[in-house]
């Protein structure tokens, strides 16, 4: 299994969000979390990116354990995150934003390569690439973070409520760029409020509830689970 999560429990001094967690992602596949607010979905990512230690538990990357590195090593094993709020500086230009991506690559004719790659993929990298970040509007923003995160080309990305306060326009290409980034077999661990967006979107679904895993399994099996509507409503999931 590329990456496991194995009776994870973590949180913070108010105590543990996650309370034994266990989760397998395939290698090449993406994995929605889902659940209501304060579940646990972005504590999952901000374990699996280093930001937050796990108290208890184990977490596997392609066979080595990762529960206790650094963000810095986290991510020199190719493991990136773009997160729910915006990260751009907004003084720099674009393309320094996006070349800070490839800050821990050390090949000048490799981060030249991947920029130009990344400004195929997002022509917002080229066509603003002297306009300050901050000038742009929050889609394009999440555009720019998106390329930003394959400046190492990364072999797990990880992505905390990407469709959030999107305009419709945007919204779309947001999906289409994880489209892309599935076809060109990234693997892929999504937190995603709005739940069918994101499962639709998914090879495999986790809906978490009160820091545990409630289901799990295919993404048309989640969606089609008379349980998740009951659990969007507001109440808790059936123990039946």
């Amino acid at each position: 299994m590329f990456l496991k999560l194995h009776n994870i429990y973590a949180g913070y001094e108010g105590g543990d969000v996650l309370k034994g967690i266990d989760l397998a992602v395939e290698k090449g596949t993406t994995t929605c979390i889902v659940g209501p607010n304060g579940a646990g979905k972005s504590t999952v990512l901000r374990v699996l990116s280093g930001l937050l230690k796990p108290r208890l538990g184990e977490i596997t990357f392609d066979g080595r354990s990762i529960a206790g590195l650094t963000p810095r090593q986290i991510l020199a094993l190719g493991i990136v995150q773009v997160q729910q709020s915006h990260s751009l500086f907004p003084s720099m230009t674009v393309q320094e934003n996006v070349r800070l991506g490839a800050f821990m690559l050390h090949d000048s004719a490799l981060v030249e390569r991947r920029l130009h790659e990344v400004e195929e993929m997002f022509p917002i990298v080229k066509t603003r690439a002297r306009d300050k970040a901050g000038s742009l509007s929050g889609g394009q923003q999440r555009l720019v973070e998106f390329a930003r995160c394959l400046m190492l080309d990364p072999r797990l990305i990880l992505l905390d409520e990407p469709s959030m306060g999107l305009d419709p326009r945007t919204f779309k290409q947001v999906v289409e760029t994880i489209k892309e980034m599935q076809s060109s077999g990234r693997t892929i661990v999504l937190v995603e409020q709005n739940a069918r967006t994101g499962l639709s979107l998914s090879t495999n679904g986790v809906v978490l509830e009160s820091g545990r895993v409630r289901l799990e399994g295919p993404h048309a099996d989640i969606l089609n689970n008379p349980e998740i509507g009951h659990l969007y409503l507001g109440g808790t999931l059936s123990k039946a």
